[in-house]
């Protein structure tokens, strides 16, 4: 099934599916086409009976993910109002009936950091770093991958991170409840394997009406999609603010929002 995917690989072993962005020159991040592949493969996974668990990780040591992929984002083709359909992170990973690991090996930035806090665990690597993006250039998200880190780390804590784009240190996060283990990166695929072994000797089902509940806890937040996002938004923020972050984001520089607050 691997060679389906251009983006991302996908193998079963053991019973475990894992799932890996293979972007390790964009620090693995997604386009409007990674998140299609990501979406195919959970649903593969999930219909798999020989799946017990799912990992999802990225390629080597430095990224896990480093969100959207910013020049997919200045060109407008990361779904901000054209065709790049794609299934949102949180219905592609909430709605696969096996647990799904986060194997955090690095950045979890923008929409990585979105991935980490939707998949029922997070396990990651001493030098992981976590936090939103979108702040800083100019990609307001909306619905769902906002509102449900409150469920994890409380309302100041998620305004906090999402208001400001700071970073975060996976020590950080175990203490805020959104990893549930940090170990030295040379442990990590170990202590992943150890997870994956406890949730494999538990009965199948279970696991399976147990997140099903989880999922039922925040089926108030699913279907909010973009609609505030469309509705506070106009088309010249898109031509205007949105392309200084991005642009300054592409320049290695930092971007100047000050005339978008002038009378």
């Amino acid at each position: 099934m691997t060679d389906e995917f251009k983006d991302i690989i996908y193998e079963v072993k053991d019973q475990v599916a894992t799932i890996t962005i293979n972007r390790p020159e964009k620090m693995n991040s997604v386009t409007a086409d990674t998140l299609r592949e990501l979406d195919r493969a959970f649903d593969s996974a999930g219909n798999d009976r020989s799946v017990g668990v799912v990992v999802f990780t990225g390629t080597g040591d430095k990224s896990f993910c480093a969100g959207a992929d910013v020049s997919w984002q200045k060109e407008g083709r990361m779904g901000r109002s054209g065709p790049a359909v794609f299934t949102p992170p949180y219905l592609m990973i909430s709605r696969c009936p096996k647990p799904v690991i986060a194997r955090v090996n690095g950045y979890a930035i923008g929409g990585g950091h979105h991935f980490a806090y939707f998949c029922d665990f997070t396990i990651a690597a001493e030098h992981a770093l976590f936090g939103q993006s979108e702040p800083r250039v100019a990609y307001p998200a909306s619905g769902p991958v906002v509102n449900y880190l409150t469920r994890i780390v409380g309302h100041k804590r998620a305004r906090e991170m999402w208001m400001l784009g700071r970073r975060y240190s996976a020590a950080e996060m175990y203490e805020w409840g959104l990893v549930n283990a940090v170990v030295p990166k040379e442990r990590l695929d170990e202590e992943v394997a150890k997870w994956c072994d406890e949730l494999l000797a538990v009965s199948p089902t279970c696991l399976k009406v147990y997140k099903a509940s989880f999922v039922q806890e925040f089926e108030d937040l699913i279907g909010q999609t973009d609609f505030l996002r469309r509705l506070l938004i106009t088309p010249e923020f898109w031509k205007n603010e949105q392309q200084e972050g991005t642009t300054a984001f592409l320049e290695k520089r930092r971007a100047d929002y000050s005339r978008f607050r002038k009378p």
